[in-house]
């Protein structure tokens, strides 16, 4: 199935897929966000098909803010549209995008050693719930 995204698509998976790697750097410990943040983007890049290649750049990803929650308010929105989207081209796609911000949570919290901090699990079940709107 052929999935024919606008740009304006684009910018939303994009923008969903680079947020997540920003918002699970700033939930992360201190002194690990740069681990978590550089574990997560290598994560992204490793992408494939569709979702793979738009996320290849974050080119006119919209991830503009002073704080964490501003940033949430932008990420967590583009997560839940990235995959009604999808959903509505190609399911196979949407959940390519789900299994692919999967690694990246899989990837930032095994940035770190031991459970994840608290700050950390309460990120990666927004994410989810994001995920799953």
């Amino acid at each position: 199935m052929t999935v024919n995204l606008t740009a304006q698509d684009e910018i939303t998976i994009r923008t969903a897929a680079h947020g997540t790697v920003s918002l699970l750097a700033a939930a992360g410990i201190s002194g690990s966000a740069h681990k978590v943040s550089t574990d997560a983007a290598l994560a992204l890049v490793a992408a494939t098909g569709t979702v793979g290649h738009v996320v290849a750049s974050a080119k006119g990803a919209k991830l503009k803010g002073k704080s964490t929650a501003e940033l949430a308010d932008q990420v967590f929105p583009a997560i839940t549209e990235s995959v009604r989207l999808l959903e509505a081209q190609d399911p196979a796609e949407a959940e390519n995008f789900r299994t692919t911000i999967g690694v990246v949570i899989d990837a930032a919290d095994r940035a770190h050693k031991g459970e994840p901090s608290p700050v950390m699990a309460e990120m990666i079940r927004k994410i989810n719930e994001a995920l799953n709107a």
